[in-house]
């Protein structure tokens, strides 16, 4: 029957159920376990909806499933509808000690081992049947990863994100996502213990003349350092490009690459008594760490419970 025709009178709603735990899987073994189901139920299950809907929704590619493009297409307004309809039904206030949520959490991972511990501290002993889960943070706009429902919650350094929001609630338009300053901290410069730079003034001219190391997201050579030094009129060799602070820490100090890193960071390197500091010689903007999240998710308490548990968290550890 063509999606056009559907009628809700004689539609089974829980096939979206399915549809959403399959596209946040994207396996039938991992959805069919979370959602307490055998696999070949879960196949029927999609079978059923692809029938329904007229399309094949997912497709499998090698060990994991695809999303179509009428499946990419349906999944946020699916997520959505279903999360609005839990929070209505659910219990008005959150009782984290009887709670069995799981949330998902993107980061860094410098940003995680400054807050992992303090929340496995908090569940442990205020919700001791809720589950984290953190996946890897690799972009600047994580609003994709929450439009979709794969994170509940962003957290790191958004500045072109929260410039957007602001300019579009200047305008009036209607807010989709909402945040909360976290922190904001500093950048410093960071080299082994005997490395030639250690020695002397820490000059605009021996920075930009030394071998860089940059930590990057998206995986491109130039960041915000360089865009502060084309203002400048100037520029640095980037040598090597990675996507973690604990591999940047490890380079760092088997090598004659300098790198730059929030001051915050430097200890959850793993590597911070084999390191020197140095200011750096130019002015660049303080990194601002906020948490980001789906307006969708604002009024469920749930959701509100641990941002309220990250927010305080964060306030002692970067305020230390």
């Amino acid at each position: 029957m063509p999606s056009s025709r559907i009628n809700l009178r004689t539609f089974d709603l829980n096939l979206l159920k399915v549809f959403d735990v399959v596209m946040s899987e994207r396996s039938l073994t991992r959805a069919a376990a979370q959602l307490n189901l055998t696999q070949p139920a879960v196949s029927n299950a999609l079978r059923r909806l692809r029938e329904a809907l007229d399309d094949e929704l997912l497709v499998r590619n090698g060990r994991n499933l695809e999303p179509t493009a009428r499946g990419q297409e349906l999944w946020p307004a699916v997520r959505e509808t279903l999360q609005k309809l839990q929070a209505s039904l659910a219990p008005s206030v959150f009782e984290p000690a009887l709670a069995t949520n799981t949330f998902v959490l993107t980061m860094a991972d410098a940003t995680a081992a400054e807050l992992m511990p303090g929340l496995v501290k908090v569940l442990a002993r205020d919700a001791p049947g809720v589950s984290l889960r953190v996946v890897p943070l690799t972009t600047r706009d994580p609003r994709k990863v929450l439009e979709e429902g794969a994170a509940d919650l962003a957290i790191g350094h958004f500045p072109a994100v929260l410039a957007n929001l602001t300019a579009r609630a200047q305008a009036g338009a209607a807010e989709t996502f909402l945040h909360h300053r976290l922190f904001v901290g500093d950048y410093v410069c960071v080299m082994r213990k005997d490395h030639p730079l250690t020695e002397g003034e820490f000059t605009l001219d021996r920075f930009c003349s030394a071998s860089h190391m940059l930590v990057s997201f998206s995986g491109r050579a130039f960041g915000f350092i360089d865009e502060s030094l084309v203002s400048l009129k100037r520029t640095r060799r980037v040598v090597l490009t990675v996507n973690q602070f604990f591999t940047a820490g490890k380079v760092v100090v088997q090598s004659n690459l300098l790198t730059v890193l929030p001051r915050h960071f430097v200890n959850v390197t793993g590597y911070a008594d084999q390191l020197v500091i140095r200011e750096l010689p130019f002015t660049v903007p303080p990194i601002q760490v906020d948490a980001l999240w789906h307006q969708r998710l604002d009024g469920a308490s749930p959701h509100a419970w641990l941002r309220a548990q990250v927010a305080s968290l964060g306030q002692t550890i970067f305020s230390a």
